[in-house]
């Protein structure tokens, strides 16, 4: 009996091993949207604090099309997501065109695609040798003219892929959800619809993964959803419909002590859905509209936020919530101060920071109760952000749209560390694996590395 109880203790220890690799892998790398943990945290990166054009840039490569994907990494290889016209010219006549329609109409309008690309683009997946930049391979998967443009910062390509380490999960949204092999062959396509987004500004949400599910949030000018497939087969697990109008926000996958739960980000709600079923859990309004940041989580709350026409950032207490929990004590707090538009907030040890706006103006606050640390402290000279804050090693980093990162002690206090300059306009998110630092501008990507 001793014996078979020591056999059976053996092969738990060895089940549980198997389990925790993996995971531990996982926490090493990139592998979606905000990182290994969805808060914006690199907790095994090491990355430099300073950089120029000609220090610590182990290689740069040019990217064909333009997109605003973060880029994931994963072992050896980098994957990004672009969108490739093919009539160059005409796209350059175009933006042209747009930029004089600006000029003359002043503000009034600003922002909105003035027209709709007449030329067909390649949708395109590149995976890229990590360590030297090579493209391994490039695969087309779909092709289209597109039934609508976006704003004139953003990307028909904007949304991040994501991976478990078996597949790579690339979202080009009204164009299809498409499953590679890690080596660029198409295992399966999904289509879900045509988008038509608010003022056109075009699409944005990225996809969620947890175990064997996939959810797709689908909030635009139409009949908004969110949809639960099985990541082996495309095949829909859930179909809910939404009561909402455009929204970019990613959804957020935890668990509420109990089971998996989906949190998403939008105008009229957030809301909860059981990730088995997609029934909704709890619910709770106070964010404005044109809602982008991705919701963070830590130590039992979860963080909401939208920073456009009324702004609002939500600490709300998930564990056994159920229902609407507007005007309830699980709002453990909330500031209508100094909230992202278009960034994420960071998360991390327990720190809470966010952006004012699309600006350089950062505020830190404990997460746990909403006291600031430092409050709307300015970052000078970054040209605007759209990125979202990364950590990693105790330290901050910020990428701003004229090729300045920022580079700010993790604290209480607040600590400029390092000022970098590259040759490139940053919207995408940084994202961080070991000593590397991946920054994607309009043309190019940066590996930043310590030589």
């Amino acid at each position: 009996m001793r014996s078979k109880l020591s056999i059976l203790f053996l092969v738990a220890c060895c089940a549980t091993a198997a389990m925790a690799e993996p995971l531990a892998n996982a926490a090493k790398q990139w592998g979606q949207w905000r990182g290994p943990t969805a808060n914006g945290v690199a907790g095994h990166g090491t990355p430099p604090v300073t950089w120029s054009e000609a220090e610590n840039v182990r290689w740069k490569v040019e990217i064909p099309g333009h997109g605003l994907s973060t880029p994931i990494v994963w072992g050896d290889t980098v994957y990004l997501q672009t969108a490739i016209s093919t009539d160059p010219a005409a796209m350059a006549a175009r933006k042209k065109e747009a930029k004089a329609r600006r000029k003359d109409r002043g503000r009034r309008g600003r922002g909105r695609s003035p027209s709709v690309p007449g030329e067909s683009y390649q949708f395109v997946v590149l995976a890229l040798d990590r360590h030297t930049g090579k493209t391994l391979w490039q695969k087309t998967v779909h092709e289209a003219v597109p039934h609508e443009g976006s704003h004139r910062d953003g990307s028909l390509a904007p949304a991040s892929p994501i991976t478990d380490g078996e597949h790579v999960y690339a979202f080009f949204g009204s164009r299809g959800l498409y499953c590679l092999t890690m080596t660029g062959d198409v295992v399966w396509e999904k289509k879900l619809g045509t988008m038509k987004t608010r003022n056109g500004f075009g699409e944005g949400s990225s996809p969620a993964l947890f175990g064997k599910t996939l959810v797709i949030n689908w909030d635009h000018e139409g009949d908004s959803f969110i949809v639960a497939l099985d990541k082996e087969t495309g095949a829909e697990i859930w179909h809910r419909s939404r009561d909402e109008i455009t929204s970019w926000s990613t959804p957020l996958i935890i668990s509420d002590g109990v089971k998996p739960v989906v949190i998403v980000s939008a105008t009229k709600r957030v809301r909860a859905y059981d990730l088995a079923t997609g029934d909704t859990i709890w619910d709770i309004g106070g964010l404005g509209v044109n809602c982008a940041p991705s919701p963070v989580v830590s130590s039992g709350l979860v963080y909401a936020m939208s920073g456009y026409h009324d702004p609002a950032l939500l600490a709300i207490r998930y564990a056994g919530a159920r229902g609407n929990l507007t005007g309830s004590d699980a709002l453990a707090w909330s500031t209508t101060q100094g909230t992202s538009y278009v960034p994420s907030p960071l998360l991390y040890d327990g720190i809470l920071y966010f952006l004012q706006k699309n600006a350089g103006i950062l505020s830190c606050v404990d997460a746990k109760t909403g006291k600031p640390h430092y409050d709307q402290q300015r970052l000078d000279n970054l040209g605007g952000v759209y990125a979202s804050p990364v950590g990693a090693d105790g330290r901050i980093y910020i990428a701003g749209r004229n090729g300045t990162t920022y580079v700010l002690k993790h604290g209480a206090s607040f600590e400029v560390l390092a000022v970098n300059k590259l040759k490139e306009r940053f919207s995408a998110s940084p994202s961080v694996v070991g000593s590397d630092i991946y920054l994607r501008g309009e043309k190019h990507l940066y590996r930043i590395g310590r030589e």
